[in-house]
């Protein structure tokens, strides 16, 4: 089995493209993978238009940033990539997200 590796891609390259506690929102639905505890594989985490807070950011074989992000309506907190997600945060008078620019080291 090939894993799909997004046409080599690497976002690890760029800094992430959200914050800590950053308010998103999701663009897609999300189902279970089996790696959520506690729901059945299929089973619906997310829907699209869920609302939720960056909380972690982590990555994913070593290309992708996963953002664990807690949705405050159903209390789950779920790790998604970069592209399933929206600032809600950095929005443009086009209501399009915008990218942010990393935030300065602190010393």
């Amino acid at each position: 089995m090939k894993i799909n590796r997004d046409e080599g891609h690497v976002e690890l390259n760029s800094p992430p493209a959200f914050e800590y506690g950053e308010k998103v929102k999701s663009r897609k639905t999300i189902r279970n993978d089996g790696t959520f505890a506690g729901k059945d594989i299929g089973d619906i985490l997310v829907k699209k238009g869920d609302v939720g807070y960056v909380t972690s950011i982590g990555t994913f074989l070593q290309q992708f940033y996963i953002y664990g992000t807690e949705f405050v309506e159903n209390g789950y907190r779920v790790g998604m990539k970069g592209r399933e997600l929206e600032s809600l945060d950095h929005i443009d008078n086009d209501n399009e997200a915008v990218p942010q620019a990393p935030a300065a080291a602190v010393a």
